[in-house]
């Protein structure tokens, strides 16, 4: 039986925190904001955000096989 591998692109971008909640980082935020972006657009871009309940049960169980982390 061959060894069963973790998602290694998951665990960069998520992180399981003990209460089940997934934290991620926010799309869309790397460069360019000079123009393009309106400032509301800027303002909901910062920082980090978590996945609705339903999402995050998906990520843990078929990203993470071995559990959170």
């Amino acid at each position: 039986m061959p060894k069963m591998k973790t998602r290694s692109g998951a665990k960069k971008r998520f992180q399981v925190k003990k209460s089940g909640a997934v934290k991620f980082g926010k799309a869309n935020a790397r460069h360019l904001f000079t123009h393009g972006k309106t400032p509301k657009g800027k303002r909901t871009q910062r920082g980090t955000g978590h996945l609705k309940d339903m999402d995050a049960k998906k990520v843990v169980k078929e990203l993470f096989p071995f559990g959170a982390n």
